[in-house]
C-alpha cells in the first residue's frame, strides 16, 4: 500500500512530462479525451460500469476535442490569418 501512495503522484508527475512536446491539435484531442473520461466514468459508475463509461467517455472527448480544434483553424482560415498553430508558437518565440 505505500508503495502505491509514492507510484501514483510519481506517475502523475512523469504523464504531464509527456505532454510537453504536443501541437495544439495533439493537445486538444488529449484534453478532450481526458475530461470525457472523467466524466464517462462518473456516469458510468451510476449504472455500475465505470470502465465502459470511461472508455466510451474518452471516445466521444477525444472525437470532440478533434472537431473543435478543426473549428478553429476553419475560424482563423476564414478571417484571412496564418494557421492558428503558427501563431500561437511565434507568440511563444517572442516572449
Amino acid at each position: 500500500m505505500r508503495a502505491a501512495r509514492l507510484a501514483l503522484p510519481l506517475l502523475a508527475i512523469l504523464s504531464l512530462g509527456a505532454c510537453a512536446g504536443m501541437d495544439p491539435q495533439q493537445r486538444a484531442v488529449g484534453t478532450g479525451a481526458l475530461g470525457g473520461a472523467a466524466l464517462g466514468g462518473l456516469a458510468g459508475s451510476f449504472s455500475g460500469n465505470t470502465g465502459w463509461g470511461a472508455l466510451l467517455g474518452a471516445g466521444v472527448g477525444a472525437g470532440a476535442g478533434y472537431i473543435y480544434d478543426q473549428s478553429q483553424q476553419q475560424q482563423y482560415r476564414d478571417n484571412d490569418r496564418r494557421d492558428y498553430r503558427q501563431d500561437r508558437r511565434y507568440d511563444q518565440r517572442r516572449r
